[in-house]
């Protein structure tokens, strides 16, 4: 490696590189002049700089070594189980193979039996279940909505960088004199130096996890199955955390330079023109810019839009600034820029394999938006409402999945993410149907309601066809969430308004099943505003009767705001990062709780979410349970609650699988 120019080197550090040759290596750091020329005091101190910074960028590659090793026996065992779980628990006799999708006939399953090494990892999963699904202790104002499982890991990543940020260190302090100075004019110095750096270096570290986090076409959930947005939580504190040892690290250095090294302030006015300083400066106000901007209270005032942007260019600044600052551990750096440029690369690469292709109405190949009709439902109380509806050449996605739709006629700089409430099925020409329902409460929804009326005005007075609008796909994102859902495995369902979109696929993806288990027990409950909230999804609530009828699902739907005839049509939007969530939740609180029934129908008032998910499981009479939710994120918590409460490893042990109970909700909202 060529050595660093020596005015860097004599400018950074306290030894003379004039003439000297022998020069010892350090990764991330200055190299040192062996052996040391200088006073005693000043020797014992660059012992203790560069033993302390060797030892912190181990402790790095420990922390990532972790990090990877945590992720490999993730993704290995998650291998495993899904080579192991694709086995159903019931078998279906031969004859019943080539029987028809739907009949009346009740079908006689097997059920298998269960190993003791299958039933220990259930129980293991239902204790864990039961401490750290809930959300009970958790300060919501400081996390939000999350899990203890979340604050656990948050507090174990903050445990573990506070012991490396402090072992490893001489701690001392060394009086030293000055060239040229009077004797009584002396320098103090401290461990306080090292240490300065030791949480610098961690901060430079831990950049390539926060952008890691934060990626969209994720690496992390390709490996653990875990949906991109869940890891939003950990990128938010670990932001926090790399500002907190940023601060610290500026706060070290201002006391050694400012204070500790004589004379004043000569000593200061020389550190603080140098331009490795000068870059620190800049990258400490472009990260304080950073998390001002990412505050949901300045999210409110800007808009998402606005954030996310502004996010983007002041993180692709601070990371050129932090390299500026110190170049030698632009290790890490370089990785979190990569990353950066895959996730748009992929993001694009996914656009143009969607929407590239032969466009039969102009005979060639190209780029083409696809064409959605547009419905319309008029709604001042809560918001206009918009479905979407377009077939489009692709594969089908999964059950549980998300797009990112881009409305043209709007911008093209904007896109925002909706769960299709369509069965993801290929026709027999290669298309798949999406349809997508959203409300216009701000922002491009708001455009695009403006758009709708305008088409429909004009479709009205020419008796013109269906308006459609040109939308761009880009998805899909999340995972699968009928994976592991055996035909043993009892459903509930609850939505909480616009989150029926959710779980509607979901239903109709295992009523289409014919290797229905008649003993499997499902269920929907439907909490919306006003009872004219069905009509958007008219078509998929009559085939998931029909459906039902068969097999026996039960459909209850809560009306939670029907006093008054202002709002005629109105529904609720779809699964929009942040848009009608709020309202939603505040709806629900506000209605009376109405009790829950054992039959399908319909009630007025909010369901008792408790009470739904507790009588669900008392009444399961083998297998295990999955919630599906999908609502306003008080809902959410209140369903990770009481799905807690209802786990029970001892009982799963004992075989008593209804205490089996697992939750998979959209919290999309929560970010």
């Amino acid at each position: 490696m060529t050595p660093p120019s020596q005015p860097q080197l004599s400018a950074r550090m306290i030894q003379n590189f004039t003439g000297q040759s022998n020069l010892e290596w350090h990764w991330g750091y200055a190299y040192r002049v062996v052996p040391c020329q200088s006073d005693p005091g000043s020797c014992a101190y660059l012992d203790v700089v560069y033993s302390a910074h060797d030892r912190g960028m181990l402790y790095t590659g420990i922390l990532w070594a972790t990090i990877l090793g945590i992720l490999l026996v993730w993704g290995v065992l998650r291998r495993l189980g899904a080579s192991g779980g694709n086995v159903s628990k019931y078998e279906m006799p031969l004859e019943e193979e080539k029987g028809p999708l739907l009949t009346g006939e009740e079908v006689v399953t097997k059920p298998r039996s269960v190993g003791r090494f299958t039933r220990a990892m259930r129980a293991v999963g239902a204790t864990g279940r039961r401490y750290f699904l809930s959300s009970r202790g958790v300060v919501k104002p400081v996390f939000g909505q999350v899990t203890r499982l979340q604050v656990l890991i948050l507090l174990v990543l903050v445990g573990y960088l506070t012991i490396w940020t402090f072992v490893g260190i001489v701690y001392g302090k060394w009086i030293t004199p000055i060239k040229g100075q009077p004797e009584h004019v002396k320098n103090t110095r401290t461990s306080l130096g090292p240490w300065a750096d030791r949480i610098g270096v961690l901060a430079y570290a831990l950049t390539p996890l926060s952008i890691l986090l934060a990626s969209r076409e994720s690496i992390l959930s390709l490996i653990t199955g875990v949906p991109y947005t869940s890891f939003m939580f950990l990128h938010r504190w670990t932001g926090h955390i790399i500002l907190v040892q940023s601060i610290l690290h500026t706060i070290g250095w201002v006391i050694v330079e400012a204070r500790l090294y004589r004379p004043h302030p000569d000593v200061w006015n020389a550190f603080i023109a140098q331009t490795y300083a000068r870059w620190g400066v800049v990258a400490l106000v472009l990260l304080v810019l950073l998390w001002v901007g990412a505050l949901q209270w300045t999210i409110r005032r800007t808009g998402y839009e606005f954030f996310r942007k502004a996010h983007y260019v002041l993180a692709m600044v601070y990371i050129g600034a932090v390299i500026g600052h110190w170049k030698n551990l632009q290790c890490f750096l370089v990785p979190g820029l990569v990353l950066w440029f895959v996730d748009r690369g992929a993001r694009l690469v996914r656009t143009a394999l969607l929407h590239y292709g032969y466009i039969p109405s102009q005979g060639r190949v190209g780029f083409a938006a696809a064409q959605a009709e547009m419905k319309f439902w008029r709604d001042e109380k809560h918001g206009d409402v918009v479905r979407l509806d377009f077939a489009h050449p692709q594969r089908a996605w999964k059950v549980g999945q998300h797009f990112f739709l881009c409305f043209t006629e709007g911008s093209i700089w904007q896109s925002h993410p909706f769960t299709p409430l369509s069965w993801p099925v290929e026709d027999g020409k290669g298309t798949v149907t999406h349809s997508y329902i959203l409300r216009a409460k701000g922002g491009e929804t708001k455009k695009l309601a403006k758009i709708v009326q305008d088409k429909l005005a004009g479709a009205l007075s020419e008796k013109a066809v269906i308006p459609t609008t040109p939308v761009i796909l880009q998805g899909p994102y999340g995972e699968s969430i009928v994976e592991g859902v055996t035909p043993d495995v009892n459903v509930l369902c609850i939505a909480g308004g616009t989150g029926i979109t959710y779980v509607l696929p979901l239903l109709i993806d295992l009523l289409r099943d014919r290797n229905m288990n008649p003993a499997r027990k499902v269920e929907l409950v439907w909490a919306m505003k006003r009872s004219e909230d069905v009509e958007w999804v008219e078509p998929e609530m009559e085939e998931l009767r029909r459906l039902g009828a068969v097999h026996g699902l039960m459909v209850r739907i809560f009306v939670t705001d029907d006093d008054d005839d202002t709002a005629k049509g109105a529904v609720s939007a779809t699964g929009c990062r942040g848009e009608s969530s709020q309202e939603d939740d505040d709806s629900i609180k506000r209605a009376p709780r109405a009790s829950a029934q054992r039959a399908s129908s319909t009630a007025r008032g909010r369901p008792d979410v408790t009470t739904v998910v507790k009588d669900f499981v008392e009444g399961v009479a083998q297998g295990s349970t999955r919630v599906f939710g999908s609502g306003p994120p008080g809902m959410i918590g209140e369903l990770r609650n009481v799905v807690a409460d209802c786990n029970s490893g001892s009982k799963v042990w004992k075989g008593e699988d209804r205490f089996d109970v697992r939750l998979v909700c959209d919290d999309r909202l929560e970010w």
